[in-house]
């Protein structure tokens, strides 16, 4: 009797699919594809992904995976896809794995030996950031701590960072955490966009202080996304040489490298340039 040897099970895929912010149109063709293709689409949000399925009229199955059950929901998932299950992980809005729950089922995917995809798409932070025209490498920090007394040390210990910074806040806490980046980033420019893609979308731009100002008392309606500029360079005083040549040789009755010689060392600035400076008064007969 011949043996037929046993199948083996075709581990499965999981699908990071990324979603429109707010404008159902802000999806690409792929992503479509693989939400009507996939076994199960794991959700942060059932209610809210429901409605972009139901706009597409896509009808695969939805399963809850947030923050509060990921802990049990996570290896239920696992074993579905080591089961040979194709799962699309979405978040509320945007690419999964920023500031959300989707981190974890991504780690355990890879520890399981699961094949991991991305799919492409609407990233708020990384939008915001096009829309901004700051230059610079960028660190993304999504949302900062919640805790006044944390969120302070944590705006200190940022404040020599070079790098272009991307945040998240929530509206109640927006006009306090623009209050406090105004003390710790007064050298920076700031991009806060609410709402972004949404109808009542708006974006303000300019000094941290000046921003922060200008949004002090209002009602903010909407998730809100900021970038800050990398620190502005201090601007190079300039300083007039010639009359700083012509007023300490009146005062001092000095000449040639001893003139010059003082006036750089009060001005800080290198002996030869001033020296040059010095020897082109002389030329125009301005100075002896």
């Amino acid at each position: 009797m011949e043996l037929s040897a046993p199948k083996i099970m075709a581990v499965g895929i999981l699908y990071i699919v990324a979603t429109p912010l707010g404008n159902l149109e802000d999806i690409t063709l792929r992503a479509l594809r693989v939400l009507k293709e996939v076994d199960l689409i794991a959700a942060e949000d059932t209610r809210r992904t429901r409605k972009l399925l139901s706009h597409y009229g896509i009808k695969t199955r939805l399963l809850s995976y947030h923050a509060r059950n990921q802990t049990v929901r996570g290896p239920e998932l696992i074993e579905r896809l080591l089961q040979g299950e194709k799962i699309a992980l979405v978040s509320d809005a945007g690419t999964p794995g920023f500031s959300d729950p989707g981190t974890l089922l991504v780690a355990q995917a890879w520890e399981a030996g699961i094949k991991v995809e991305a799919v492409p798409g609407p990233a708020a932070g990384v939008a915001v950031l096009s829309m901004s025209g700051f230059p610079g490498d960028v660190a993304f920090l999504g949302f900062p701590p919640r805790k006044a007394g944390k969120r302070r040390d944590f705006f200190k210990g940022l404040a020599r960072e070079h790098r272009v910074l991307i945040f998240y806040e929530s509206p109640q806490r927006l006009i306090g955490t623009l209050a406090e980046m105004a003390e710790y980033f007064a050298d920076r420019q700031v991009l806060v966009v609410r709402e972004l893609t949404k109808m009542f979308e708006e974006a303000w731009r300019g000094p941290v202080a000046e921003v922060a100002a200008r949004l002090a008392g209002q009602e903010i309606k909407g998730e809100c996304t900021l970038v800050l500029s990398c620190p502005e360079e201090p601007r190079e005083t300039k300083v007039d040489l010639a009359g700083r040549l012509l007023k300490a040789a009146a005062e001092t009755h000095l000449t040639g490298r001893r003139l010059a010689e003082l006036v750089a060392a009060e001005a800080n600035l290198p002996r030869r340039q001033v020296y040059q400076a010095y020897l082109a008064l002389k030329a125009e007969n301005r100075l002896p």
